[in-house]
């Protein structure tokens, strides 16, 4: 929108989804502020609105109002001239309350009223171009002349920066410089000047100064946007925390209102009723289920259960078969619910889905529940009860966590081997970052620098811009870069992936250690202080302790140093649990930013961004070539598998990593084919060890002959035995028919002649009443011909085979004709 173009009207907000319907406690907590400090009331009339038609234009006409431009001045008056001329048509004594009786405030455009009221008198030629645009100038004037003051809804709408700069020029400049100094450590230009844009309206709206605007007004504000705007940016409170570093707020008001504006737990039946469940009674029945169980599960797990039931599960139903009310499902409805539920769509091909049994298992454990319940209170879940769909051998997961075993340990293979590069390259990110930001800092605007390993110039910034951020621009490609974001996501991917592969940590443990959890030990034999970092409680409520390194130390002291204040503290910051839905206490965590006027802690989907920020640095790829990602986890994976191939016993690498059962330790493990050989050698060796010694003595000459002698004596005609060693033949040399004789391709017809000369004995034995003798022959009749199809199949494989030209070993070949005596 040009600075010209005017006022928009305010937007319509759209149909809103039934959760957010329902997030009465998430806006609690705003509510009970506005109760505490209530907004100034609107006043209906003052000196300026009730100035005639001779002197207002005079007023707003001149100092400070007057612009300097002859032709902004003349566009000004000739617009301001418009809509005094069309409000002078509206009833009421003051121009205010002719602007509320006209309802422009009201209209999809607001300019649409007065345009065609001039067209109408042929004041325009049309309802587009200069003309229209200087009604804008026009609103701009009369706003900041204070003979107007919309409501603010509609001032909220508007996205102009003319408004600000035209009341910060000519209303209150005293108060926008000050709020301009306290911005200096905002690191976003775009959200300062949103909160500028935030003040102007409510001083619009309101009348008065910066000085004048109450907490009350603020959070008016942001009541009205959160019901406005669905962007988060738009319904940004950093205005708030501005207002609130000026000191005209009073002592009880908070310094942050993100508590107050962030969803809070949802309720049973608000989980529910998410997902529209058409039937009335099973929509209380899961309500009911989910109360029942909430007491013995987290708020994470009882979402879990409502998505599962409530969407996967009686929703589909109802959206398959509309209509249905009753949990006894038919063979055919349940069948074709679990395929459903199992599988799903991708590409137009159907695939297993991640997550299927684990729906089969929460849908059976309900049926259960609601079986068990109804023997204890038959009035209230007996109604309910019936037949489980889900049987209990369809949960078989033995395939499924196979697959996942070595789909993760495949995982852990490929990033295991590259983790120094990672660590490499992010630590070399880190020092060229802040290379270039502290050279860029040093030099002038304008002035060319050379640093980690290029060289820039410092953006020159336009007069009167200022930037808490240091710029500069590529010479090469002409880019504008952000030196101080860079600096700041070098040295936290770097701090991310230090503290991650030394330590082993969850992502949500990593993101609530604090200054608190540095403890020390001391040796009560030797006094020696061991360094600890306590890891709070988690995924299994375990907390633990581990022995910090010298190179965690390190990490760890660069952290500090760069988040303590000026007092030399680390600074409490709040930080909200995603998945509980609930504030913690302010905490002095390692993880935070300055943002605002605030510190803010570093989330888990900021890790997993700086995580990919240093990866994409780093340039890694995986077999296939593609880009290699690295999730959080995955460092926890790589510290068990190195722990415990460096020797770590597995129950201590358990306690180390906050497991309760040792087998979940060895599964996050991962398997190499190097291990295997060498554990196998290993028991091999052990195995000797305790063995008498006498079986590992060098053979004697008679001995090593007997040896060699039984490899010659399992040659036959058609090619050889396999009987092993020492065992005599037991099928008493019937070649044809015993399955150890091997037959050399090059033999084929021999066999092929043997076959023949059988079925010529056979039909002598049956022409002579030889019936006993023909029975033993078409046995090793069929004996012959099996092996003569092996011998055809083998021809063939050879045949097809390419050879690989394997190379040949000296000292191998030289023993091939005489093995060498070796222990045996």
């Amino acid at each position: 929108m040009s600075a010209t173009s005017g006022l928009q009207a305010p937007a319509r907000p759209s149909a809103v989804p039934v959760g957010d319907r329902l997030l009465a406690g998430g806006r609690g907590d705003l509510a009970s502020l506005l109760d505490r400090f209530p907004p100034r009331p609107a006043e209906k009339t003052w000196a300026v609105t009730r100035q005639p038609r001779e002197q207002l234009p005079d007023r707003l006409l001149s100092a400070p109002f007057r612009m300097e431009n002859t032709q902004s001045q003349a566009n000004r008056k000739a617009g301001m001239t418009q809509l005094l001329d069309w409000l002078e048509t509206q009833p009421g004594g003051t121009w205010q309350e002719r602007w509320a009786a006209s309802g422009a405030e009201e209209a999809g455009d607001w300019r649409a009223l007065p345009v065609r009221w001039l067209k109408d008198g042929n004041r325009i030629r049309d309802d587009h171009g200069p003309e229209v645009s200087r009604l804008g100038t026009g609103m701009i004037l009369l706003v900041t002349g204070d003979a107007l003051r919309p409501g603010l809804p509609f001032l909220l709408t508007f996205t102009s920066r003319r408004l600000a700069a035209e009341m910060a020029r000519t209303r209150d400049p005293e108060g926008f410089t000050r709020l301009e100094g306290l911005c200096e450590t905002v690191p976003d230009s775009p959200v300062a000047a949103r909160a500028f844009r935030r003040i102007t309206a409510i001083m619009a709206a309101k009348g008065g100064l910066v000085a004048d605007i109450t907490a009350g007004d603020c959070l008016e504000a942001l009541h009205l946007m959160n019901g406005m705007f669905h962007r988060g940016s738009d319904r940004n409170a950093y205005f708030y925390q501005l207002m609130h570093a000026t000191g005209a707020f009073p002592a009880g008001a908070p310094g942050s209102v993100r508590t107050s504006l962030a969803r809070g737990q949802l309720t049973a039946g608000q989980l529910i009723d998410r997902y529209d469940i058409a039937c009335r009674p099973v929509r209380d029945l899961l309500a009911d289920y989910l109360k029942e169980r909430q007491p013995s599960v987290d708020y994470a797990t009882l979402r879990n259960l409502a998505q599962r039931l409530g969407s996967v599960f009686w929703r589909d139903l109802e959206l398959h078969h509309p209509g249905i009310d009753s949990l006894h499902l038919s063979p055919d409805v349940a069948a074709e619910w679990k395929q459903r539920a199992l599988t799903t769509a991708v590409t137009g091909e159907k695939q297993m889905r991640a997550t299927g049994l684990e729906v089969l298992t929460v849908v059976r454990a309900f049926y259960l529940d609601i079986a068990e319940w109804a023997l204890e209170d038959p009035a209230r879940w007996g109604p309910w009860a019936a037949p489980c769909p889900v049987r209990g051998d369809e949960l078989s997961r033995r395939k499924e966590l196979s697959r996942r075993k070595a789909r993760m340990d495949q995982r852990t293979r490929e990033r295991l081997p590259v983790l120094p590069a990672l660590v490499a390259s992010a630590d070399a990110q880190r020092r060229a970052s802040r290379e270039r930001l502290e050279a860029a800092t040093a030099a002038e605007p304008g002035e060319t620098f050379t640093a980690g390993g290029q060289t820039l110039r410092r953006s020159a910034l336009a007069i009167g811009a200022r930037s808490v951020r240091i710029w500069a621009d590529d010479p090469g490609t002409g880019k504008r870069r952000d030196l101080t974001l860079e600096e700041h996501r070098g040295f936290w991917s770097w701090a991310v992936v230090e503290v991650l592969r030394h330590t082993g940590i969850r992502v949500e443990e990593l993101t609530e250690l604090s200054h608190h959890s540095l403890v020390q030990y001391s040796v009560p034999s030797s006094g020696e202080l061991i360094p600890l970092l306590h890891s709070a409680p988690s995924k299994t409520d375990q907390e633990r302790l581990l022995v910090v390194s010298p190179e965690l130390a390190d990490v760890l002291s660069a952290i500090i140093s760069r988040i303590r204040d000026q007092s030399g503290a680390v600074p409490p910051v709040i930080s909200f649990d995603a998945h509980e839905k609930t504030w913690n206490p302010p905490m002095p965590l390692l993880l935070q930013r300055r943002l605002g006027t605030e510190n803010r802690p570093i989330g888990d989907d900021a890790v997993r961004d700086l995580l990919d920020s240093a990866l994409a640095h780093a340039g890694l790829t995986d077999p296939g070539g593609q880009p290699l990602k690295f999730q959080p986890h995955d460092f926890r994976r790589l510290f068990i598998t190195d722990a415990v191939m460096n020797g770590m016993p597995p129950h201590i690498a358990q306690l180390v990593v906050g497991h309760r059962d040792v087998n979940t330790t060895m599964g996050y493990k991962a398997v190499y084919p190097e291990e295997v050989i060498n554990g196998h050698r290993a028991f091999i060796t052990r195995r000797r060890a305790i063995r008498p010694g006498e079986e590992y003595r060098t053979p004697t000459d008679e001995e090593w002959e007997e040896f060699l002698g039984h490899f010659e004596r399992r040659k036959v005609a058609l090619g050889e035995c396999g009987r092993a060693y020492g065992s005599p033949c037991i099928h008493e040399h019937s070649c044809i028919r015993c399955p150890l004789l091997r037959v050399e391709p090059g033999q084929r017809q021999r066999l092929a002649d043997i076959c023949g000369n059988l079925a010529a004995r056979i039909s002598e034995a049956q022409r002579e009443g030889w019936l006993g003798e023909a029975e033993g022959l078409k046995v090793s009749l069929a004996a012959a011909e099996a092996k003569l199809a092996q011998v055809d199949g083998l021809i063939a494989r050879r045949r097809d085979t390419v050879s690989l030209r394997m190379p040949s070993f000296p000292d191998i070949a030289g023993r091939a004709a005489a093995p060498a005596r070796e222990p045996t």
